[in-house]
């Protein structure tokens, strides 16, 4: 009735997210052609009425075969997709981290494929993930809202699937910004109020006035450099006072906004500092970077 496909880039982690008694299709991306483009070629190869599509980072709870089929048994034919419940463990006895925080969205998030079920005919209807999202990171959205737009619904079973938190080094969430390229191209697809159609928000808007500010208050500041004085001078200083002064209100509030729920220790809150600084005007560059992409 069903078969597994796994996309991997030869995480150890594999070996756990495989369920035993079931096809299991594993790709690998030797590539580096991203997720999307190996589970269109992993589920091309099955020939069940289901695929389950499983990332190489999590574990099925115990029972999970059985509560798949659950899942699926007597579905309605217009029903395209079944998704797994996801749980994520979270450290005890203090607050997680941000990264932790970040992984832990994942057990609200809709439509993702760390266990997500696609009726095959649905799948073929059309045409798979779309292989232009190169990374983990909105393709399951896209092929969601594809999906739902073709005449199917998605349901949320009841199995269970457990997604642990790994540690991805310290400029990991300066590195997780390169999805808003991603995000220009699901604004061409599905149009711009394409962010309430799969219940998200975003900080976008925000991280450009702060890296506006920080810009402005750079640019200023050297125009005025080695000068004399004078009124343009100190009208000069003055803005880049002013436009530095905003840009640090920014930056401490978003900084904040990421310590307070955290474990606060030392080593967190400098985490939170130092990428609190670099993630506006990253996340700007890489938007345009994908606004400019998808122009040309």
């Amino acid at each position: 009735m069903i078969t597994v496909v796994i996309p991997t880039i030869g995480r150890a982690s594999l070996a756990d997210a495989v369920p035993a008694g079931v096809p299991v299709i594993v790709v690998e991306d030797t590539e580096r052609r991203g997720p999307a483009a190996a589970r269109n070629k992993g589920w091309r190869q099955a020939r069940t009425p289901w695929v389950v599509f499983l990332d190489d980072d999590v574990v099925p709870a115990e029972g999970w075969l059985e509560a798949v089929m659950k899942d699926l048994a007597d579905l309605p034919e217009d029903v395209g997709g079944s998704q797994g419940r996801i749980e994520v463990p979270l450290p005890e006895g203090r607050r997680p981290t941000d990264a932790e925080r970040n992984t832990a969205g994942l057990a609200s998030a809709e439509w993702i494929t760390a266990d997500m079920a696609y009726r095959r005919t649905a799948l073929e209807k059309v045409g798979g993930f779309d292989e232009r999202f190169p990374r983990a990171y909105r393709e399951d959205a896209d092929l969601a809202l594809r999906v739902m737009a073709a005449g199917f619904r998605l349901v949320k079973g009841e199995r269970v699937t457990r997604h642990p938190v790994r540690d991805d080094g310290f400029w990991a969430s300066v590195r997780f910004q390169r999805g808003n390229a991603d995000d220009a191209l699901m604004r061409r697809i599905h149009g711009p109020g394409w962010r309430s159609l799969i219940g998200t928000g975003g900080l976008l808007p925000r991280h450009a006035v702060t890296a506006v500010l920080g810009l402005s208050a750079l640019a200023l500041a050297l125009a005025t450099a080695g000068k004399g004085g004078g009124t343009a001078r100190n009208r000069a200083a003055g803005a880049a006072l002013v436009a530095a002064t905003g840009w640090a209100a920014l930056t401490a509030r978003f900084a904040w906004e990421r310590i307070a729920p955290g474990p606060r220790t030392p080593t967190e809150i400098v985490r939170m500092l130092v990428t609190s600084v670099a993630i506006p005007p990253v996340a700007c560059l890489h938007r345009l970077r994908g606004e400019l992409r998808e122009r040309w």
